[in-house]
């Protein structure tokens, strides 16, 4: 057992098999660290743990050196009554004196700080102002200026594609090298519309575009009303209104079960994403995504309005996403050619689609006569039969006008096996469905499970019992990323969470959650920090990064979701895009591979500014995070450190840098 006091965390263990094995993969041990935690009077283990005691049986409180340094609420989060938050160091430190002092086994020093403390935090701090002059920023001179996504805006990669017959140029091309150059602002930007405000409208200077509105008003996806952008709900298949359109669907299909049965859904060319934006009034949680094409900052004005969106095409490659993890799948005029090229990109939603769920598809070959229409029809029907989709439904929509039809995908291989013509054909079994990372699509259908412990085969429990159900294939045998028994490993990540965010994040770091909206894990294990904060108006995009055990799977089990990344690259959304980014460890896992200096200008490009970061780490990365933030003129609001592991809050500014960089393969 450790001594009391956290250690850097443990870069030991091995990333699992890939398939279905995965969630009980030995991963990394760090969980293994303690650490006390601000607005708790203990010291605890991250899983909860330690007893405070070395193995000799000695308690380790005269080793221990803490430090924390907590900034008082500022006049930037002040909630939008003018009520300031109502957190002070007092709450983070709820006995004693506010100033933390050197732990000591028999006395303590009262109201006063010692020397060696005094000494200790000053010679810090001029250290600290030493090293902020190593970083020197400077602003992106890119073709898309304010709106900038490194991956997607490469101009050099995109003019030297061979074909751009499959969307190929609106897929990643990240540079060799990523930006280490922040993005700037768009004039007149101000702090974001709070949702659920924000649904309705946002502020026109924060996505400064108007050619949707001219395009697509009267659909109502969008209109310019005065400074404000307004969103009256609607969509081309629902010009009426989401939420009618939605009542719609689970009125045709009452298996649907919007927010029971049918928990996380992908919505496919989701325009303004107004169909996500209405389904979380039914408890549904929606992972929508569109292009970055003609339909200007679509996926920009979706995450403006504090809905769930990221910037993908159906292209040539997998969706970054595990097999069989979508309770449903959405589109309505998606303008996806699923029935060309043996389906192939129908047979990828048939990857992420769970056994036994749905495909609503809402466009005009379901109820339009034209000769293209019935053409496609004919052609969509042969497909989904030949993939064993069952059609449940087709029906028409009077108010809005359009009919829907309603696929289910089978849960047994009966089908499969009765084919009398193998096509599509089955994969083989050595394809893995969860490989999905710069993965080739291909035009084959993997078998459902049929083994009662293999993941897939039963269907999740109802929302919300499934948050916080161990997934029925995680087993004692299996070994968790933290090193105990899987089941064991996953109640106490999420007791652990819920600790963390009950006792520090929700009070201890001076956060107004009513400002926070859309939330990143940018390297979640389990969702559990997700999952602890359920009962806050947010939602989180967990990541698991690529060189990590692969638990993707369980989050979407729990009713969660999230994205496969490797933050060597730049994430598939806009900049200002997140309210709040939470990294638990994952800095002092990155900078072994990357520019660190790249992954927190990335950082800053997805953040808003006046959003917050909240770093968990080794105090050797803590220091250099809290450097490079300073550096940028970023406000730190609290450090924390117990040994060798810290905690960190620091909020993002309006500042940006005068000089600027050009990146002449950004230059259309």
């Amino acid at each position: 057992m450790m001594e009391d006091g956290g250690t850097k965390p443990d870069d030991g263990g091995t990333k699992p098999d890939d398939g279905e094995s995965n969630a009980a993969g030995q991963g990394d041990s760090e969980e293994n660290s303690t650490e006390k935690k601000p607005g708790t009077d203990e010291t605890e283990t991250k899983l909860g743990e330690n007893t405070g005691e070395r193995e000799d049986g000695e308690t380790g409180n005269d080793k221990t050196d803490e430090k924390v340094d907590q900034k008082d609420s500022k006049e930037s989060d002040k909630s939008p009554d003018g009520q300031t938050n109502n957190q002070s160091s007092g709450e983070l430190l709820p006995s004693g004196a506010q100033s933390e002092l050197l732990n000591e086994t028999t006395t303590q020093s009262g109201s006063w700080s010692t020397q060696a403390a005094e000494s200790k935090n000053e010679k810090e701090t001029q250290k600290s102002a030493n090293q902020q002059g190593g970083y020197t920023w400077k602003l992106c001179n890119v073709t898309a200026g304010p709106d900038y996504i490194p991956c997607l805006d490469n101009w050099q990669a995109i003019k030297s594609l061979h074909s751009t017959k499959h969307y190929e140029h609106r897929e990643r091309h990240c540079p060799e090298e990523p930006p280490t150059c922040l993005v700037s602002l768009p004039e007149g930007y101000k702090r974001p519309i709070e949702w659920a405000t924000s649904r309705e409208k946002i502020w026109y200077h924060n996505v400064p575009h108007t050619k949707l509105a001219q395009i697509k008003g009267h659909q109502n996806w969008v209109k310019v009303t005065g400074e404000f952008l307004t969103f009256p709900g609607g969509g081309t298949q629902f010009k009426h209104g989401a939420l009618h359109y939605i009542d719609f669907i689970n009125e045709s299909v009452p298996d649907i079960a919007w927010g029971k049965q049918t928990r996380v859904i992908l919505d496919v060319g989701c325009g303004v994403a107004s169909f996500g934006g209405y389904l979380f009034d039914r408890d549904v949680l929606t992972m929508s995504f569109a292009p970055k094409d003609e339909h200007e900052a679509q996926v920009q004005f979706a995450l403006e309005r504090g809905i769930p969106a990221i910037s993908a095409v159906m292209g040539t490659k997998r969706l970054p996403y595990p097999g069989r993890v979508f309770d449903a799948v959405h589109c309505a005029r998606c303008r996806v050619p699923w029935h060309i090229e043996g389906g192939k990109l129908l047979l990828e939603l048939n990857r992420v689609l769970r056994p036994g769920g749905f495909f609503v598809w809402s466009a005009t070959p379901v109820y339009q006569k034209l000769a293209e229409d019935v053409e496609i029809w004919q052609a969509m029907t042969e497909l989904t039969k030949a993939m064993c989709w069952e059609l449940v439904s087709i029906t028409k929509d009077t108010i809005n006008g359009v009919g829907v039809a309603t696929y289910r995908k089978p849960s047994s291989n009966d089908c499969y096996e009765r084919r009398s013509k193998q096509e599509p054909p089955l994969c083989e079994a050595s394809d893995d469905p969860n490989g999905a990372w710069n993965v080739p699509l291909k035009a084959c259908m993997h078998k459902v499970p049929v083994d009662s412990l293999e993941r897939g085969s039963q269907w999740p429990e109802k929302w919300p019992a499934r948050l916080g159900k161990t997934p029925y294939w995680m087993l004692s045998s299996q070994v968790g990323v933290y090193g105990k028994p899987a089941p064991e490993d996953f109640t106490a990540d999420y007791e652990h969470w819920k600790r963390v965010v009950s006792n520090s994040y929700l009070n201890g770091i001076g956060i107004n959650w009513s400002s926070v909206r859309n939330t990143m894990d940018m390297r979640s294990v389990y969702g559990g920090f997700a999952a602890a904060l359920k009962d806050l108006n947010v939602w989180v995009m967990n990541v698991i990064t690529v060189d990590s055990p692969d638990t993707l799977p369980i989050i979407y089990e729990r009713g969660l979701f999230g994205i496969y990344h490797d933050w060597c690259e730049s994430f598939s959304t806009y900049p200002r895009s997140y309210d709040l980014l939470h990294a638990d460890h994952l800095f002092s896992k990155v900078k072994k591979r990357c520019s660190m200096a790249a992954v927190f200008a990335e950082v800053d490009r997805i953040l808003r500014p006046e959003g917050k970061l909240i770093v968990r780490d080794n105090v050797e990365t803590i220091n250099e995070l809290e450097n490079m933030a300073r550096s940028m003129k970023w406000e730190v609001r609290m450090t924390y450190s117990k040994d060798k592991e810290g905690l960190l809050c620091v909020q993002k500014s309006m500042w940006r840098p005068t000089e600027s960089e050009t990146l002449t393969y950004a230059i259309a």
